[in-house]
């Protein structure tokens, strides 16, 4: 099941009312930036990506405005008649505030690179680390895979038919995170050379990928250091206590939060108690093993875990490796359950519902 709304990010820019957008299962994201210094009008939506983040210098982070739900199609592709499908194909969009031209690197028309606005081939850290906190969100929330291509030319290189534009296969097989330079029937070069091995590094660190120790960058939090914790883009109380093992509502009492207890990323937080280690979770296999038709263990283990968190009532002889129309009722029961599960439950798993089902 899709999460179809960024935590924190503006609706003040919604345009769902005016384009509605098919219907995706995200599978792969695109990267953009918008060449300008301000949040565009994308032609009052008919142009708009699901999301755009633009620089916030005064506190040093990246604001974000959702354009579109992420289980909606967005605009900021061409998607040229009788080709491949772009808009439409699985891809949630973002838009970057700032450029990717060189012409601009360090200064435009009167502005100053950095201070003004950003040139995203030398972003930095702090800009790179909210968008590695949505990479990472994606990746938690709704399986968007933290790789990508291995080559992003700088710009004007990039523009135009280029090695690294992607074939129509290659796009149509396509699942992590890419630049608008990489989509086929396109002709557009940004982001340019973003630094997106640092970018993904970032991310995994975040993410917490499992075997991955997230390499160079700066992951600016995140992370809990005997009784204080670094608030994340994203990240809620209740998140944060489930995490640590300990109870939102300790957290904001020992910090002074009341209602209607907001945090802010970078915000530093006293952890009360003893913290103790994340509930291991057994690795999310992928929605391909669940179904109708599928028989393996991952849906015994599934299965048992509904019972244990007391969503059996459908099973009428108790779970097994065969898929049945029980398994999906009792998930989607659960799905109901959680506030943090958003939008229709589906009763097949997703990383989120495998997640919260296993903490």
């Amino acid at each position: 099941m899709t999460v179809s709304y960024y935590p924190g990010a503006s609706r003040a820019y919604d345009y769902s009312g005016r384009y509605n957008g098919s219907l995706i299962k995200p599978n792969c994201g695109v990267i953009h930036t918008t060449e300008g210094t301000s949040l565009p009008s994308y032609g009052n939506g008919a142009e708009a990506p699901n999301i755009t983040a633009k620089p916030n210098f005064a506190s040093r982070r990246l604001d974000f405005y959702q354009h579109y739900p992420f289980n909606r199609s967005a605009r900021a592709l061409v998607n040229l008649a009788g080709g491949v499908e772009t808009n439409t194909l699985n891809a949630i969009q973002i838009e970057l505030v700032g450029t990717c031209d060189p012409t601009h690197k360090n200064s435009w028309n009167g502005a100053k690179a950095g201070q003004d606005y950003i040139y995203w081939p030398d972003a930095p850290d702090w800009a790179l680390d909210g968008l590695a906190a949505f990479l990472a969100w994606q990746y938690n929330n709704n399986g968007i895979a933290l790789s990508g291509p291995k080559t992003w030319l700088a710009y004007p290189s990039s523009y135009g038919a280029t090695a690294a534009r992607m074939s129509f296969s290659a796009w149509n097989n396509f699942k992590g995170w890419c630049g608008h330079s990489h989509v086929p029937e396109n002709q557009h070069g940004d982001p340019g050379d973003l630094d997106f091995a640092k970018l993904i590094s970032m991310a995994k660190t975040k993410a917490k990928v499992p075997g991955d120790s997230g390499g160079s960058g700066s992951s600016g939090g995140g992370s809990g250091s005997g009784t204080t914790y670094t608030v994340e883009s994203g990240d809620t109380l209740s998140a944060i206590g489930a995490r640590l093992g300990v109870q939102w509502q300790d957290i904001a009492k020992a910090n002074g939060i009341n209602a209607p207890y907001t945090i802010k990323p970078g915000q530093k937080l006293k952890i009360p108690g003893k913290t103790t280690a994340p509930k291991p979770v057994p690795p999310f296999p992928g929605a391909s093993y669940f179904g109708p038709g599928k028989n393996n263990s991952h849906i015994t283990l599934l299965g048992n875990q509904l019972v244990k968190k007391g969503f059996g009532r459908h099973y009428a002889s108790g779970p097994g490796p065969k898929w049945t129309d029980a398994d999906r009722q009792n998930l989607a029961d659960f799905q109901r359950s959680r506030n943090e599960l958003r939008g229709d439950p589906d009763g097949i798993p997703g990383p989120l519902t495998w997640r919260l089902l296993f903490s």
